[in-house]
């Protein structure tokens, strides 16, 4: 569906418009909060805020960006926002980290290895610098072009190419850190 008209329908009061906007985007928006604010109550609650913010400053985007790379741009600044209110008045409690996700198959051994390596993954990207970290959710998770990732994180486009490379090569050694069989067969 083109953005462009969904929106305009969207500013029109177009209820139906305004679902399928959510609906295209709401993953997306999740996964940005979730990655910078590591806990799942606090992604859920920040990406409703975003979707609010979205609703009220429909008029505000112009197009000058890809609309996904200027909604994600609004959900790290949302992120940003919440953590410094946390960081001011810490909650009293941790909650649990929890990250279910649910596998599309309906093999138990596949579900078993895809967790796994879900897993693994997981804890690979945990160890990487937070810069790096950044730069491949948003390049290599929510799919953004470089020059939208670097738009978005107010960087040079050369620093944005250098920290994705360094990632995954950073990604790529915690990995076969992790479990090194993942390096058998490679010169």
């Amino acid at each position: 569906m083109d953005v462009g008209k969904l929106l305009e329908r969207c500013r029109r009061g177009d209820d139906l418009a305004w679902e399928a906007l959510v609906r295209t985007y709401q993953s997306s928006v999740y996964a940005v909060t979730r990655h910078y604010l590591r806990d799942a109550e606090e992604a859920r609650d920040t990406a409703q805020d975003v979707f609010i913010r979205l609703y009220e400053r429909l008029d505000s985007f112009t197009g000058g960006d890809t609309f996904k790379a200027w909604l994600l741009r609004m959900a790290r600044n949302a992120c940003i926002d919440r953590l410094r209110r946390l960081k001011a008045r810490p909650p009293g409690a941790d909650v649990p980290f929890e990250d279910a996700q649910l596998s599309g198959t309906d093999d138990p051994e596949q579900n078993v290895a895809t967790e796994a390596r879900n897993r693994l993954l997981r804890r690979a990207v945990a160890g990487l610098s937070a810069n790096h970290r950044e730069v491949l959710m948003l390049k290599e998770i929510q799919g953004l072009k470089l020059e939208e990732v670097a738009a978005l994180l107010e960087l040079p486009l050369g620093t944005v190419k250098s920290r994705s490379n360094r990632a995954r090569l950073e990604l790529a050694a915690a990995l076969r850190q992790l479990d090194p069989s993942l390096g058998a067969g490679t010169p």
